[in-house]
């Protein structure tokens, strides 16, 4: 059965085009032009990924990752309409998982399209393998992390981040490392919106995430998830 994409965009030369390129690879493709359409399709049907715009003509694709993000686990590809580094991080923060620039190459949206639900199929036929350090718990079955019991907001993206890091704990992993465990290839080799995630992931799991002690930067090498003494409690 082919997977079904929901694209929201009101570029409608754009979504004609996606649609055709994505179904000659095998995958269904539905579209809305308006935040309104896009919404009513989310509450009927199910879809195993969302591309959507940023800008709509009845709001903010922004403001439709935050949503969603707060109920589901879809995975979610923004289109940024310039490019501008700070669209792009508003996106990741709000729960995006990957995000693509306007103009952009339809192969590099199918390969990332692709890595977020093979990401996102893997974990859901995943073992009860589980993480445990102290108060903090990863489960990779679910696909979820709890601090002290309670489920933390994270995206499929940011949990294998995470994930990545508290399996090598006590290694230090490079940027370059960390992308290739979480997404399953080395599309973005150097991008800078890993940073961003992680960011992200010391919001939800550091008591302080301006002095973070779990996930510890060291400065120009990467990154280490750190043991510590409570991790035995």
């Amino acid at each position: 059965m082919s997977e079904q994409i929901l694209v929201i965009d009101d570029d409608s030369a754009l979504a004609a085009m996606l649609g055709e390129y994505l179904g000659q690879r095998g995958l269904a493709v539905s579209v809305a032009s308006t935040l309104a359409q896009g919404e009513a399709l989310l509450a009927t049907q199910h879809f195993d990924a969302l591309i959507l715009d940023g800008m709509l003509p009845d709001g903010d694709g922004f403001d439709l990752c935050r949503s969603l993000r707060q109920r589901s686990s879809l995975p979610i590809l923004m289109l940024t309409a310039r490019g501008e580094e700070i669209d792009r991080i508003v996106g990741l923060e709000l729960g995006a998982d990957d995000y693509l620039p306007k103009p952009f190459n339809p192969r590099e949206l199918l390969a990332r399209l692709r890595s977020l639900l093979r990401r996102s199929q893997l974990g859901a036929m995943a073992p009860g393998e589980s993480l445990r350090f102290g108060r903090l718990e990863l489960d990779r079955g679910a696909v979820e992390a709890r601090l002290d019991g309670h489920p933390l907001t994270l995206t499929a993206h940011q949990f294998a981040l995470l994930w990545a890091l508290a399996s090598h704990a006590g290694r230090v992993l490079s940027r370059e490392t960390l992308l290739e465990l979480a997404r399953g290839d080395a599309l973005e080799n150097f991008d800078r919106s890993i940073d961003v995630h992680i960011s992200r992931i010391r919001a939800e799991i550091e008591d302080d995430p301006r002095e973070p002690r779990r996930i510890v930067t060291v400065r120009g090498a990467g990154y280490v998830f750190a043991q510590r003494q409570d991790d035995s409690a």
